[in-house]
């Protein structure tokens, strides 16, 4: 009997050491998987912390390699030169490539060259000086393509989801005139040279309208413009003004309301020896100011935006909506008023140097994030 009850002790402590060994082991398995002493919520948050950075790389890569086409209804003159220059560089930087389709003025040639951009699946699409109506179907094939557009000085304000970059061409035209009225007294005879049928255009007319109102001694005797070949046409036309009006006084000024015009104006009235007429333009380039600072041009002023700055501009807007970003329906460029009386007489400057002598002009930090300075110091470190 005392045997058996020692046999039946020795079982029971047996199993005992095997709950023991087997609850031991539990605990040690549990502990092995959670061997951090991090929490499940901060585990879960580090993760989330070290994923972030490279989703941020992945969002800054996506946007290198974007093919770029660049519709253009003229690229006539050395501020569309320049215009062109800013999308080339600011689309380098960002790692893409532009392909400019200049269109000759020809509206047919631009909605066709608009449709080609279309079919060749560019990534994005920027448009200068277009026509809504003639560009209406290729804007709508983009929109269902997907591919998104900016467009600059083209008047698409009502078609949704694209970004209207526009100079403020009224306050460009009321600069110009403003200062007219000035060196003139409020008074004298003025030659008008504008073209119809471009938005900017357009806008710069409902500015003149209020100065013919506002100065009523100012007499328009003559108005003229084409766009085709506007520089010597111009010179053309205002040679055969000048002829009319012969006698100095009989011409005041001359207001031209595009580069190209004050260009073509300068050049007949400079020829004439008529040095008592003053021209005042509108926009700028390195040439134009070349023009400006000589003293014996008649060409003493005009109003602008850098527009180099506007093609950079522009593919920052292009670059935010590749990122995804909701992009402003229009977006308003200020511009300057230069003057040859604020520029140096002992040298002869480009637009590069401007900045040094009139308050305003430079490059513009507009349109740019975070994101596209850290594109484009990707781009460069490569």
């Amino acid at each position: 009997m005392k045997q058996r009850k020692s046999k039946l002790s020795w079982i029971a402590l047996a199993l005992t050491l095997v709950l023991v060994l087997a609850a031991c082991g539990k605990k040690e398995e549990n502990n092995a998987g959670s061997s951090s002493p991090a929490s499940p919520s901060a585990s879960a948050a580090a993760s989330e912390s070290a994923s972030a950075e490279p989703s941020q790389d992945a969002s800054i890569e996506a946007l290198k390699g974007k093919r770029i086409a660049l519709v253009m209804r003229f690229n006539t003159g050395t501020f569309s030169a320049q215009y062109v220059d800013g999308v080339k560089k600011q689309v380098a930087k960002f790692g893409g490539e532009v392909t400019v389709l200049a269109s000759e003025n020809d509206l047919a040639k631009m909605a066709a060259n608009l449709d080609s951009a279309v079919n060749q699946k560019f990534d994005g699409i920027l448009v200068d000086h277009g026509d809504a109506a003639a560009l209406t179907n290729g804007l709508n094939k983009a929109k269902e393509a997907g591919i998104p557009i900016v467009a600059f000085d083209s008047g698409l304000n009502d078609f949704e989801g694209i970004t209207n970059l526009a100079q403020n061409d009224q306050l460009l035209a009321e600069y110009t005139l403003e200062k007219l009225a000035e060196e003139a007294g409020g008074k004298g005879n003025i030659v008008k040279v504008w073209v119809a049928g471009f938005p900017p255009m357009e806008s710069r007319q409902i500015s003149y309208k209020a100065f013919t109102e506002k100065y009523p001694d100012i007499k328009e005797i003559a108005a003229f413009g084409d766009a085709s070949n506007p520089q010597l046409d111009t010179q053309n036309r205002m040679e055969a003004v000048l002829k009319q009006y012969p006698n100095k006084g009989d011409i005041t000024a001359v207001w031209a309301s595009w580069d190209e015009f004050a260009k073509g104006a300068s050049n007949a009235i400079k020829q004439a020896g008529r040095d008592e007429i003053k021209v005042y333009g509108i926009d700028l380039s390195d040439e134009d100011l070349k023009i400006i600072q000589d003293p014996t041009s008649p060409w003493v002023a005009s109003a602008a935006v850098d527009p180099t700055s506007i093609g950079t501009v522009q593919v920052r807007y292009l670059y935010q909506k590749f990122h995804g970003d909701t992009t402003d329906a229009v977006v308003q460029l200020e511009p300057v008023f230069v003057h040859r009386d604020s520029l140096p007489t002992d040298k002869v400057i480009t637009t590069d140097e401007l900045s040094q002598y009139v308050e305003g002009w430079g490059s513009s930090d507009l349109g740019n994030t975070d994101y596209l300075r850290a594109l484009e110091q990707a781009v460069g470190a490569q």
